[in-house]
C-alpha cells in the first residue's frame, strides 16, 4: 500500500515538474526578442517573398476578412496570389495567437497549411513553436479546410467549362 501511494506522488510530482518546465520554456521562447524575426525569416525562406511587398494593402484585406468571417482562398493556379495569401495567413495567425484568440489564429494557420507547397515541413515547425493544445486544435481543423479547398477547386473548374 505504501509503495503504490509514494509512486503515485512521485509520478504526480514528475508530471507537475514537466508541465512547469514546458510553461517556462514556452514563455522564454516567446519573450525572445528575435522570435518574430526568426518566424519572418522562415516564412521568407519558404516563399521567397519579402514581407514588406504586400503589407501596403493588408489593412483593406483585414477589414474584408473580418466582415466575411473566413479568408477567401486565392486562385490556386496563381503562384503569386498563393504566396501572398500564405504569408498573410501566417502573419494573421501569429498575431491572433499572440493576442490570445486561439480559435481565429488556428483558422488562419490552417489556411496557410492548406496552400503551402510543403505542408509537412510547416507542420513540423508549428509543432515545435506552438503550445501542444493549440497544435492539437490545428490538427483537428485541417480536414475542414481541405474540404473547403476541394469544393473551391471544383467550383472554379465548373467556371472554366
Amino acid at each position: 500500500m505504501m509503495g503504490g501511494s509514494s509512486s503515485r506522488i512521485a509520478a504526480g510530482l514528475g508530471a507537475a515538474l514537466f508541465v512547469g518546465y514546458c510553461i517556462y520554456f514556452d514563455r522564454k521562447r516567446r519573450s525572445d526578442p528575435n522570435y518574430k524575426n526568426k518566424l519572418r525569416e522562415l516564412v521568407k525562406c519558404w516563399t521567397g517573398v519579402n514581407e514588406w511587398d504586400f503589407i501596403a494593402g493588408r489593412k483593406k484585406q483585414k477589414a474584408a476578412q473580418e466582415k466575411a468571417g473566413l479568408s477567401r482562398l486565392p486562385d490556386l493556379k496563381d503562384a503569386e496570389a498563393v504566396q501572398k495569401f500564405f504569408l498573410e495567413e501566417i502573419q494573421l495567425g501569429e498575431e491572433l495567437l499572440a493576442q490570445g484568440d486561439y480559435e481565429k489564429g488556428v483558422d488562419h494557420l490552417t489556411n496557410a497549411i492548406a496552400v503551402c507547397g510543403q505542408p509537412q515541413q510547416l507542420l513540423q515547425v508549428l509543432q515545435q513553436t506552438l503550445p501542444p493544445p493549440v497544435f492539437q486544435m490545428l490538427l483537428t481543423k485541417l480536414p475542414t479546410i481541405s474540404q473547403r479547398i476541394v469544393s473551391a477547386q471544383s467550383v472554379s473548374d465548373d467556371d472554366i467549362e
